[in-house]
């Protein structure tokens, strides 16, 4: 299911991201969602591309989700 604020994303997503992240995170999800839906594990690739659209602008130092 898209997603219409960042408070509906998953915990796991709430609680690792930075704010700015979980909105990429969120667009990217809510474009593939709507992109691939009908395909099988469409849902799942869409978090799949969410995860890969914050890894270009975040990257993970330690324990925290830092801009690059």
């Amino acid at each position: 299911m898209p997603y219409r604020s960042n408070s509906d994303l998953p915990a796991s997503v709430r609680s690792h991201l930075p704010p700015h992240a979980q909105d990429i995170y969120r667009e990217a999800f809510n474009h593939a969602y709507a992109a691939h839906r009908g395909e099988p594990d469409f849902e799942a690739r869409a978090h799949r591309i969410a995860w890969a659209a914050v890894k270009r602008s975040y990257e993970k130092v330690g324990d925290e989700w830092v801009a690059r």
